[in-house]
């Protein structure tokens, strides 16, 4: 598994493994079980995923050393402002059952951020956190909150793939060394994306499926990706791509296929209130 090493130092798989919309049911807990099994060590939860619990049984039941894995998970909207997000991280702990979280984010960027983010700081400072980042933040987004924030953030979570490249964003991250994370790697199984000639003629060449070519690109593009499937043949198949590499001209036809286009417009009105609405939850 490729490193990157984020602008803090803490080293991070290029490759994660994420539970998005995987149920709390067991579900998750048999694919981080079986993600782990195929070599993932780079776990990606969240608060408001409602299985930061079953990621922690499944990571403790997997015999592999805690400091071999790799677990981020997300600060929820209901937890922002300093002293409310004490009380969240405290909770993502008790939930992981862990005494540490190697990557917490600011899930959403709405409300009182700045406040958060200082107790992420402090939880960071007491090692409770390794490294702390954002999500979901649009270059308006991150130009209106990290300029008020103490230390820089180590990397943004934001939706990226071929069709939705982040290049504008990208570009002011850079100046920090802020690392790209991918969420919809693969563009939500986007039918266009996974069936595009230019796609499915690498996938071709390299004997590899669509999923990996695109996951490849990223890789090499130093973004960290988070493929994210129940399925084991899949979950198996998005960590098989580091025996080849795509050429020069290769990964200029992929960045071809930018739209600059997003599913997801952070910036749309009301969002902030809808997201909090619709996700509830308890400390």
């Amino acid at each position: 598994m490729e490193m990157i090493t984020l602008n803090d130092g803490v080293k991070i798989p290029a490759v994660g493994f994420g539970v998005f919309m995987i149920p709390a049911d067991g579900s998750t807990y048999r694919a981080v079980r079986e993600a782990l099994n195929a070599g993932y060590r780079h776990i990606d939860t969240a608060t408001a995923y409602f299985n930061e619990e079953e990621v922690g049984k499944a990571v403790r039941d997997s015999g592999i050393p805690r400091e071999e894995i790799f677990i981020t998970s997300k600060l929820w909207l209901s937890h922002y402002g300093y002293e409310r997000a004490k009380i969240g991280i405290e909770r993502s702990l008790r939930m992981l059952g862990m005494d540490y979280i190697d990557l917490y984010l600011i899930h959403q960027p709405y409300g009182d951020v700045v406040g958060a983010w200082k107790a992420m700081e402090e939880a960071k400072a007491d090692g409770k956190l390794r490294s702390i980042g954002v999500s979901n933040m649009t270059p308006n987004i991150w130009n209106e909150f990290v300029p008020k924030f103490s230390t820089m953030p180590s990397v943004n979570q934001v939706e990226c793939n071929p069709f939705s490249q982040q290049k504008e964003l990208r570009k002011i991250m850079e100046q920090n060394n802020v690392k790209l994370e991918c969420w919809y790697p693969l563009g939500h199984g986007n039918a266009d994306l996974l069936n595009n000639a230019v796609i499915t003629e690498l996938a071709g060449k390299y004997n590899k499926n669509a999923g990996q070519i695109i996951l490849r690109f990223e890789v090499q593009e130093g973004f960290i990706t988070l493929p994210k499937s129940s399925n084991p043949e899949r979950i198996k198949s998005n960590i098989n791509i580091f025996d080849f590499e795509l050429t020069e001209q290769e990964m200029n036809a992929i960045r071809s296929l930018d739209t600059g286009r997003t599913s997801h417009n952070p910036e749309d009105d009301g969002i902030g209130e809808s997201l909090l609405n619709a996700f509830v939850v308890e400390d």
